[in-house]
């Protein structure tokens, strides 16, 4: 082989380890990525059962029922369009109220029935995760005053 075609083979050979290396890498990325929705967006988008992804909206008024043993919770999330049942087993954060925005990471488990694995609540009287206002106006419902105000 000739000292050019050697040259060829290995500049190709670099170019193909590259390659699949960053295709591992960005497949990995997209395993570990979580993405953010209302209930709107998540009902919309027909998220495959087991897929994790962030639920964000109003825990709504009325809909908070707790089980017997204290660590099952089952309520609901809402835009002010959809709402989702959500069910979540352990602690919740103090400020985790009817009214107030929150924030569920977990999974479809059948449907339209979400199961959370962790809860997020707002953190002070003025604030509100920035996705879960966005979700609300985009529903075009959205009283900013009345249901705080975005970060």
């Amino acid at each position: 082989m000739k000292r050019k075609h050697r040259r060829l083979v290995l500049v190709l050979a670099i170019l193909a380890a590259v390659m699949v290396s960053t295709a591992l890498v960005l497949l990995a990325f997209r395993d570990s990525l979580v993405f953010f929705y209302g209930p709107t967006e998540a009902m919309a988008q027909q998220i495959p059962e087991g897929r994790r992804f962030r639920l964000g909206g109003l825990v709504e008024q009325g809909s908070v029922l707790r089980d017997s043993d204290g660590l099952g919770i089952r309520f609901r999330i809402t835009d002010l369009n959809q709402q989702v049942a959500v069910n979540y087993r352990g602690s919740l954060p103090d400020l985790f109220r009817e009214g107030q925005g929150v924030v569920a990471e977990g999974s479809w488990t059948a449907a339209n029935l979400f199961t959370a694995t962790t809860i997020l609540a707002k953190h002070d009287e003025n604030y509100m995760p920035k996705e879960v206002a966005e979700s609300l106006k985009n529903s075009g419902k959205w009283r900013g005053a009345e249901t705080g105000k975005a970060e």
